[in-house]
């Protein structure tokens, strides 16, 4: 599909990653672009239209769907990497682990859910899941988040055969370290959202099943067939 004239619908628009793709969206030409977030009043960009939204919620998606009948591009933005999660064994991990399910796979997925139809009305448009490259690798200080976002893949994977049918794309974002507030008190190399944006809209105008935004993704999707996996 093409940005230009599309309409699109970001969740976590506010800010980080989700800011930069509305603007992006918005200076590729898109025709409307709805930007979500918790607190509406939060979202201070020109140009969009601003959407309530808690992922979480049921109620919000669905108010969100019937509101929003023309979207064509679902881009599933919104995640956290909760603050009480890390080490899988830690006291407070399956909390942990419940949280970030909602917000990193049942928010995705109620989405999808929910704008599948409206998709399929406006001729298929496509869906673009962010996902991590902690999808494939697990790290002790992220555990948990990796959990979630593991399942964020396989959820893409199944998103992706369910949809073929009605001729909606599904494409999975992966990436490490993004110049976010998430990634704030990381060391190492971090890729500027707009740049990971960048790749992100050209992977979804090429109709890409995966889009690997970084080198360590790169890295990290040829190990998983190395003799020594990358995830071991």
């Amino acid at each position: 599909m093409q940005i230009k004239d599309s309409v699109a619908f970001v969740t976590g628009a506010n800010r980080g990653l989700g800011l930069a793709f509305a603007q992006a969206l918005i200076a590729g030409g898109a025709r409307k672009v709805y930007a979500a977030a918790r607190t509406p009043d939060s979202l201070q960009m020109p140009g969009v239209v601003a959407v309530r939204l808690d992922v979480t919620s049921p109620a919000d998606i669905a108010a969100a769907a019937a509101l929003c009948g023309d979207v064509t591009l679902l881009v599933n933005n919104a995640g956290i990497m909760d603050a009480q999660g890390g080490l899988l064994l830690q006291p407070g991990s399956p909390e942990a682990v419940t949280r970030e399910f909602q917000t990193n796979v049942l928010g995705p997925l109620q989405l999808s859910q929910a704008f599948a139809p409206i998709l399929a009305r406006n001729g298929g448009g496509a869906v673009l899941n962010v996902l991590s490259v902690l999808s494939w690798v697990s790290m002790p200080n992220a555990a948990t988040y990796s959990v979630s976002k593991a399942a964020a893949w396989s959820l893409t994977n199944g998103l992706r055969h369910e949809l073929r049918g009605q001729g909606t794309q599904v494409t999975g974002l992966h990436v490490g370290y993004i110049d976010t507030d998430m990634a704030r008190g990381v060391e190492g190399a971090k890729t500027p959202p707009a740049e990971v944006v960048r790749q992100a809209l050209l992977g979804v105008e090429a109709e890409w099943p995966e889009v690997l935004a970084d080198e360590i993704s790169r890295q990290v999707r040829a190990g998983l067939s190395a003799e020594q996996a990358a995830y071991f």
